[in-house]
């Protein structure tokens, strides 16, 4: 199996999820009154599965990993928490942000369950999220390339295509970005070969070294996922390649179920 986590995590409704949310959100609030505010999460995260515990519920699980793979490519996450199958994320930050949603997301995207929570423990009150999906695994295994604007320049970018459109296959749509760069990458050599420094430069202007992805002569790749204005996104491409040596920018653009493959030349590489 490419997704495998030691458990097996149900997928709760909205109403067995808050049951169980009531009983663990006055746990919470109990741990941070008690440890105060300034803890790291490991510390509110070994509190909470004690007072859980304590309080009746039959399986608490904090650290549980979960292992995606494909072929030679493994990655390992890390679940927070795990109460009666109510997923949790926690943080002890000083708010939550976009990208502890989308990790949460991330999460259920792969254990196929259609409720967590982001618990935060640093604010004067803990803060709390829900977030729910309604994609199933086998929806999100639907998925659509376009490749009009794609041109394979070497036998490498004719990989990267076919490899991406695998990973969809294999995982689904929707789960984070740099999971799939970071598979990619795997199979393009690894980042010790892809990983490079390119020099930019204006009218003779040296501005320094960038770090970029060039799995073939001349071409970089550049991983996105944006929903809308995807031209404002290419404007800005262009202008960083005119700022290289570089012939190509390959620019991949994972808009929900919709992988937009676009080849962004330079003039001397058109």
């Amino acid at each position: 199996m490419p997704i495998r986590c030691p458990l097996t995590i149900a997928s709760l409704d909205s109403e067995a999820f808050e049951l169980l949310d009531y009983r663990v959100m006055g746990h919470a609030y109990a741990s941070q009154n008690e440890l105060g505010r300034l803890c790291d999460e490991c510390a509110y995260e070994a509190d909470l599965k004690a007072r859980l515990l304590a309080d009746g519920f039959k399986s608490v699980h904090t650290q549980v990993p979960v292992t995606v793979t494909h072929r030679d490519f493994s990655k390992e996450y890390r679940l927070d928490l795990v109460a009666d199958d109510a997923l949790y994320e926690l943080k002890a930050e000083t708010t939550l942000a976009s990208a502890h949603e989308a990790q949460l997301l991330n999460y259920m995207f792969l254990l196929g369950v259609r409720r967590g929570k982001l618990l935060n423990l640093r604010p004067s009150k803990v803060q709390g999220k829900i977030l729910a999906t309604g994609l199933t695994q086998e929806q999100r295994r639907h998925f659509s390339a376009v490749t009009e604007r794609w041109k394979d320049l070497t036998p490498a970018c004719i990989a990267l295509r076919e490899t991406l459109c695998d990973l969809f296959r294999d995982w689904g749509a929707f789960l984070s970005v740099d999971l799939y760069q970071e598979a990619l990458i795997h199979f393009l050599g690894g980042a010790g070969s892809v990983e490079q420094r390119i020099r930019l430069s204006r009218n003779g202007l040296d501005l320094g070294m960038q770090r970029m992805f060039a799995y073939a002569p001349g071409a970089v790749l550049r991983l996105t996922a944006v929903t809308d204005n995807q031209q404002y996104i290419e404007s800005h491409l262009r202008r960083l390649l005119a700022l290289t040596n570089l012939k190509a920018i390959q620019w991949i653009n994972l808009n929900h179920a919709l992988i937009e493959f676009t080849t962004i030349t330079s003039k001397a590489g058109e």
